[in-house]
């Protein structure tokens, strides 16, 4: 009787142990353990007959703290909805929210939480707000904004810093100050984030204001401001700041921070700023260099026009994982590479699982390099042999492969085949080719497309427009010029920017803002003179003049068209950078929107003449031009 008793205690006290044992595996995320007492419970029956409630939270709890939502699902539906808490409904959403592979989930499980009636607290909002983050949803993140106040709940610093950070990425920098302004209590969180704001979509201006009032910074803070200030081209401000922050505050640079200021250097192109993080990275990481900071000077070096460096980085990083492999394959990419990229991507697959960004950086490497057949067949084996279902943009690298090889027909043939609809990038990109290889009818077919898409960009219709210039069809030409502006839509303009002495210069077509404005145009005379006869003719096929007539035009006219070509950006940036540089040092320039023909033919003679290394960065790749030629072979 009394062994009867024991056993009998021991059995009603097993569920509360096995409980114990899960809510630990669910804190340490121990998956394999608390699988392994799920397969105990199971064989036992303790979960059932009458159900054991409390074991099936408790294994709900663990599922969706090791992000295993199907699991957690399925058990979250069989809890009674009577022995279901806030924490349970909670707990499943912030799972969906962190680990769903589907926005959409999430969305849903939030308006069912609405339906049933759960009363909704900051966890469960703010799991909501990073949603709408992720997804850059500003629709859903209003609803959730609404629901937030008329439950009064809109007053916490937590949910308030969630509801900025929301709107920071949505770009309502607005509706982030009208928080920020509204909020009684405030962190150096929401500092931070209204600072990212405004920096963001107001400028480094405005966002020194708000820097300057911060009442408390860390180094999120910092980085923010330093970041703002590199990747808008003002290294200077960047340097004093950063100067401020490690010397007189005593703040180290962790690999977050170094990683946001390379990135920023990525964009504006500022190599200085970047080797001086890179020799810091040293100092402080040695050979064993964090993974994030290797990958961010790969990218960095790849997008500042020197890849050799980029690749002498990557080639001693002493780990790389497939982030740092897809940084490396798309600098290589980019610079025109492609077979060094087919080279290197075995030694990729024995080190790293590669992903979608993988085959988009593959495919563009043989989109660049005219590499057909090897795009191909990585094309075709993306499924079969890697296991990765070809995505659009999979789909447009193919696209763009094709017609830059002038095979139009296949490229058509694909994009009808496209298990799914064309996007503008996929349709832009078989303009540019029907622009370059005189495919008139094809275009006009596609601008219209492209028009229902996006009816203010005016890119389409200058390609279209300088399509029917080659054609000899001036007046269509004209007629496409004057609806964009009859419609107010204006062209957005091309700006070329060099960093000389540390600081940036920038230029547009024509330009006379420069404090070296009457040297700059002098050194530009005698640049076209050299040019002229080093055997260079001015590229007017594509210049376009109101009351252009479609004929020969005047010796007038003709020298209007030729001073205008002279006087675009890259030509007045190549000029300043001749005057302000030692003879033979190289010139990296980046430009916003894709080098011209003339520009391209020009500069490939003026390295020549002047024994200069000329490296443009336009808006598709890099260009090195050296001794009179391009990498790119003109095939771009």
């Amino acid at each position: 009787m009394k062994c009867s008793t024991v056993n009998f205690t021991t059995l009603q006290s097993l569920p509360a142990h096995f409980r114990s044992l899960l809510r630990s595996c669910a804190r340490n995320s121990s998956l394999s353990t608390g699988k392994k007492l799920h397969a105990v419970i199971l064989t036992s029956g303790l979960a059932s007959s009458p159900p054991n409630t409390f074991l099936l939270n408790a294994l709900h709890q663990l599922y969706a703290s090791c992000g295993v939502t199907s699991s957690a699902r399925h058990l979250f539906y069989q809890i009674p909805r009577s022995h279901k808490d806030v924490t349970d409904w909670t707990t499943l959403l912030t799972s969906l929210v962190q680990h769903g592979t589907k926005p959409s989930e999430g969305f849903c499980f939030f308006k069912e939480m609405r339906k049933e009636g759960i009363v909704l607290d900051d966890v469960a909002m703010i799991s909501v707000f990073v949603l709408c983050t992720r997804v850059e949803d500003s629709g859903m993140g209003r609803q959730a904004h609404g629901c937030l106040v008329k439950m009064g709940l809109g007053f916490g610093v937590k949910v308030c810093n969630a509801v900025m950070n929301m709107y920071v990425k949505c770009g309502l920098v607005e509706e982030v100050r009208r928080i920020f302004c509204e909020m009684n209590d405030r962190n150096v969180i929401s500092w931070s984030t209204l600072l990212e704001g405004v920096v963001k979509w107001e400028g480094v201006e405005n966002g020194r204001v708000v820097f300057d009032e911060m009442p408390e910074r860390n180094e999120v803070g910092w980085t923010i401001m330093i970041a703002g200030y590199v990747g808008n081209g003002f290294s200077r401000e960047g340097f004093l700041l950063l100067d401020e922050m490690v010397l007189r505050f005593r703040l180290g640079l962790n690999f977050v921070t170094l990683s946001s200021i390379l990135s920023a250097c990525a964009q504006s192109g500022d190599v200085l700023m970047g080797r001086w993080v890179h020799v810091y990275a040293l100092k402080g990481m040695g050979r064993e260099m964090h993974i994030m900071v290797g990958t961010a000077l790969v990218d960095m070096y790849a997008k500042c026009g020197l890849i050799d460096m980029a690749f002498k980085v990557f080639k001693y990083l002493p780990k790389r994982n497939v982030v740092a492999w897809n940084a490396m394959l798309g600098g290589l990419a980019m610079h025109g590479r492609g077979k060094l990229v087919l080279d290197i991507f075995p030694k990729m697959i024995e080190e790293a699982k590669p992903d979608d960004l993988t085959f988009m950086a593959v495919l563009s490497a043989c989109s660049h390099s005219g590499l057909v057949d090897q795009g191909y067949h990585y094309f075709r084996s993306l499924e079969s042999e890697y296991g990765t279902t070809p995505k659009i943009e999979h789909y447009a690298c193919m696209v763009d492969l094709l017609g830059r090889a002038g095979h139009l027909e296949e490229a058509v043939m694909l994009i009808k085949k496209m298990p799914m609809c064309p996007n503008e990038v996929v349709l832009g990109s078989l303009l540019g080719s029907c622009n370059a290889h005189g495919k008139l009818q094809l275009g006009e077919r596609i601008l219209q497309e492209l028009i229902q898409m996006d009816r203010h960009n005016t890119e389409y219709h200058v390609l279209l427009s300088n399509m029917y210039v080659l054609e000899g069809r001036q007046d269509k030409a004209n007629s496409l010029r004057q609806i964009l502006k009859s419609k107010g839509i204006r062209k957005v303009p091309g700006v070329s920017s060099i960093y000389v002495g540390g600081n940036i210069h920038q230029f547009s077509a024509g330009d006379k803002s420069h404090p070296l404005t009457k040297e700059i145009y002098h050194a530009l005379n005698n640049m076209v003179q050299r040019l002229r006869l080093a055997g260079y003719v001015p590229n007017t096929t594509n210049q376009v003049f109101p009351g252009s007539d479609g004929r020969e035009g005047s010796s007038e006219e003709m020298e209007e068209k030729e001073q205008a070509l002279f006087l675009h950006s890259e030509k007045l940036a190549v000029c300043f950078g001749l005057i302000s540089t030692k003879p033979g040092a190289p010139l990296y320039i980046f430009k916003n929107l894709r080098i011209c023909q003339d520009c391209h033919s020009a500069i490939k003679i003026v390295s020549k003449i002047y024994n200069r290394e000329i490296l443009i960065r336009d808006r598709n790749r890099f260009h090195c031009f050296k001794h009179g030629s391009c990498s790119c072979s003109d095939y771009w």
